[in-house]
């Protein structure tokens, strides 16, 4: 166990990955297997993972933005279309929606929470040029905002709903007096999520994609391995499958039945996401415990620095742990703060510079204010968040930003 005198020397990064001897264990079975990709681990993972959320259906690719992208296609989503996309998120969630030759209209946030509230969205939706066609709803730093309310102005409206979940892994909210998991895609048509190192459990990269519908999940693999299909009974040219007179297809054959990518996710990457999978509901318990010290110690620094507004939710699985700073009031920038915390070993980090002010979007749509995103913005710094924290770690970060903010 490091001591307390040398854990002040650790440098606390913003948030990263725990792995143990049997997450190395279960990736070196699988270098030691017939099968490196493609093989019986992906399923199993996939079986693993739908399960834990209460999915019916969960697709494993390479990453978060592939994840994000094979719903947009999944929703068919295209050119023409319009989709709405919160401000304050990374730039995949709206990303995705360009992928496939679409449009964005941003959203604005609750500046207290950074996420999309039911005024906003239906903002948004006021300001769009043309009938959207989807939302990209966005779970930030673990917390959900009003998706069922969302949901319902949405399916109102005819719109697909694509709950970007890559923070919220974990995440139990309360609609009518019933409880639902994050990724059970409850309020929402496909729900996507990340196992970035930062996120609560790590593939190395990875992602995933939860939804309802059998053909959904259908698609969403085909889409994920070049649009092929080796299901017979999708089959378009039965005679030269060999159909015609058998009622097994040739053996190497297959077809090309959409435009697809190589988002495929390796039999190493799951091995590694089954096993943190096992220590999920322990992570985010230590993540919980850690996210109440912060909250506690931060009390002292108040009114001028303040956790991000807690909404409703019955269990939070939290990937950050943003505050919200009215550097003007405190007399020291945010870039000071950052630099000296930088000094003390804390790392620290944005999350997000509103899309809405990014070149490529701008040079687009053009200059628009949404002006909860840019309060928002203009607070915002995420704190040191890890499983691999000890509780003496959370007043090391606090202290060391009480002297930054109150020079003596």
């Amino acid at each position: 166990m490091t001591s307390t005198s040398a854990r002040e020397q650790l440098f606390l990064p913003y948030g990263g990955q725990v792995v143990d001897d049997d997450d190395v264990a279960a990736v070196e079975r699988v270098l030691r297997s017939d099968w490196l990709t493609t093989g019986p681990v992906v399923s199993e993972f996939e079986n693993a993972f739908a399960r834990h959320l209460d999915a019916p259906f969960a697709v494993a690719c390479s990453s978060g933005t592939a994840a994000l992208h094979l719903a947009a296609l999944a929703a068919g989503i295209g050119p023409g279309d319009i989709v709405i996309v919160p401000s304050i998120t990374f730039a995949a969630s709206a990303n995705c929606v360009r992928y496939t030759g679409a449009d964005v209209v941003f959203a604005d946030v609750d500046p207290t929470t950074g996420m999309m509230t039911a005024e906003t969205y239906a903002d948004a939706l006021s300001r769009a040029p043309a009938p959207p066609v989807a939302v990209v709803v966005v779970d930030l730093a673990g917390q959900v905002p009003d998706l069922p309310r969302i949901a319902e102005m949405s399916a109102s409206l005819g719109m697909t709903v694509i709950e970007d979940a890559c923070h919220a892994l974990g995440t139990v909210y309360e609609s009518d007096g019933k409880t639902y998991t994050v990724g059970s895609c409850a309020h929402a048509d496909y729900c996507v999520f990340s196992f970035h190192p930062v996120k609560a459990m790590a593939m190395g990269e990875g992602g995933a994609v939860t939804c309802r519908m059998p053909s959904d999940a259908a698609q969403l693999s085909r889409f994920r391995g070049h649009g092929i299909s080796r299901d017979a009974g999708t089959f378009a040219n039965r005679s030269l499958a060999g159909l015609d007179d058998r009622e097994d297809a040739n053996p190497w054959y297959y077809e090309l039945q959409d435009l697809g990518f190589n988002y495929r996710a390796s039999d190493i990457h799951c091995a590694l996401g089954l096993s943190q999978l096992k220590k999920l509901d322990a992570f985010l318990e230590r993540r919980r415990t850690l996210m109440a010290l912060y909250e506690s110690a931060l009390v002292d620094l108040a009114p001028n620095v303040r956790p991000i507004r807690r909404t409703p939710a019955v269990s939070v699985g939290w990937h950050l742990n943003v505050i919200l700073i009215d550097f003007d009031e405190v007399g020291v920038s945010r870039r000071v703060v950052v630099d000296e915390l930088k000094e003390r070993g804390i790392g620290s980090q944005v999350h997000y510079i509103p899309l809405h002010l990014q070149p490529y979007y701008t040079d687009l749509y053009g200059q628009v204010t949404l002006a909860g995103a840019e309060n928002y913005y203009d607070r915002c710094l995420s704190l040191p968040l890890s499983v691999s924290m000890a509780d003496e770690d959370v007043m090391r970060v606090v202290d060391a930003l009480k002297a930054v903010l109150r020079p003596q």
